[in-house]
């Protein structure tokens, strides 16, 4: 394994833990901005929309352009812009200035979300073995190391902006610094669309092939982002009205699913590497079914702990999955399909949400979870979508895989 090749897995770790710690940043920071802008709760939650929209069509952008200029040019731009545009929201003084700048920050963070994932399939087909759920649990610790920071530098008396300046000018930094160990990603030869032995492959039926594949796994990312995004705005809040624990109690709740998704995908690349990403996606999903389901029904706080805790250690393998078989279904355009992936998967973690929110209006809120015991086991059910011999990526050792949660 080539020098190179190690240097572009550790950029690409920066890259993940870079954007982890900018959206972090920008979270952490949220009372504070409502506060000096003003604002209300309903009004921000208003130009919280402008933030999804933006990465949304940051997304759609940056994908079918990484495919055309390559990720060692693209990433690096994207991760600039992204840092810089993180003090926008600490220099807004209105509503208008406020929601221009969480519009630009969200179409930076879109357009690093999809070239660093794009860049991740590169690595991982160099590699030859599953290397994408790392990448995605350095995410998560760049959130954990946004929050110190911020409380660091709160503790010091920095103002707001300042704090989100610093953290701006050193994601500059490491993003150039970075950027040399950037795979020299280039489109595929014209022989990889030919079929078996020499013939050739009908290009028109190869894309609708392609196509469809990459839609399914984008409706299945919806589903199981949709989950995520539920469990990170609703899992406080159910412990405290359902449970009626104190608030101390209740943000532990999020803080158990966190930080089992986190180790669950620093781990999940050695399951993939043994038994494939079909059995991690169908086995994961369901664990993550039993979770919701536990958290549904339960009137202990205890069985409410150990349901978010399955919940976020069953659905840390999946997104990774469905990016993964995006980038690997149609090489030649990795980055759009992986934006299309990652795109529609957004909108699931932006509607999870509002959709539980609109569900409480006819049911307490721990049935309306009953949707995401659904969600759950539609997608174990179709992990089919991930069988062996689809994917690119194949284990390295010649070792036969033992069979799990039905692999076959």
């Amino acid at each position: 394994m080539g020098r190179s090749l190690r240097a572009a897995r550790v950029a690409t770790f920066v890259y993940f833990a870079l954007c982890g710690t900018v959206m972090g940043t920008w979270v952490v920071q949220i009372p504070a901005i409502e506060d000096r802008v003003g604002i209300s709760h309903a009004t921000l939650g208003g130009l919280l929309v402008l933030l999804g929209g933006g990465a949304f069509l940051g997304m759609q952008v940056t994908g079918p352009l990484t495919d055309r200029l390559g990720a060692r040019l693209v990433l690096p731009t994207s991760a600039v812009l992204c840092s810089a545009a993180l003090v926008l929201p600490a220099l807004a003084h209105g509503v208008w200035t406020l929601a221009v700048a969480l519009l630009v920050l969200g179409f930076c963070n879109g357009c690093l979300d999809v070239s660093m994932n794009a860049h991740a399939v590169h690595v991982e087909k160099a590699y030859g073995r599953p290397v994408m759920s790392a990448f995605h649990a350095t995410f998560s610790i760049g959130g954990v190391l946004a929050a110190l920071l911020v409380a660091a530098a709160t503790s010091a008396g920095l103002h707001t902006a300042v704090t989100m300046g610093i953290i701006a000018v050193a994601g500059i930094v490491t993003a150039l610094v970075a950027a040399r160990s950037v795979l020299p990603t280039t489109r595929p030869a014209a022989d990889a669309a030919s079929g078996p032995a020499g013939q050739a492959a009908d290009p028109q039926v190869k894309r609708g092939v392609s196509a469809s594949r990459i839609w399914f796994l984008a409706a299945l990312a919806f589903m199981v982002m949709l989950c995520e995004g539920a469990a990170n705005d609703w899992s406080a809040l159910h412990m405290k009205d359902i449970l009626g624990a104190s608030v101390s109690t209740a943000a532990f709740a999020y803080g158990t699913y966190a930080a089992l998704m986190t180790t669950g995908r620093l781990f999940a690349d050695r399951l993939v590497a043994r038994f494939g990403p079909m059995a991690i996606l169908r086995c994961g999903a369901a664990l993550a079914a039993v979770g919701i389901t536990a958290v549904a029904v339960t009137p202990w706080a205890g069985g409410a702990f150990a349901g978010w805790a399955l919940f976020g250690l069953g659905l840390s393998g999946c997104v990774p999955q469905l990016l993964s078989a995006a980038g690997h279904a149609d090489p030649a355009n990795a980055g759009a399909a992986v934006s299309r992936v990652s795109g529609l998967g957004y909108v699931g973690m932006l509607a999870g949400p509002a959709v539980i929110g609109w569900l409480t209006h006819l049911v307490p809120l721990n049935r309306a979870f009953l949707l995401l015991t659904l969600f759950c086991l539609i997608a174990s059910a179709a992990a089919g979508v991930l069988r062996p011999g689809r994917s690119t990526v194949r284990v390295a050792s010649g070792r036969p895989r033992k069979a799990a949660c039905s692999d076959r």
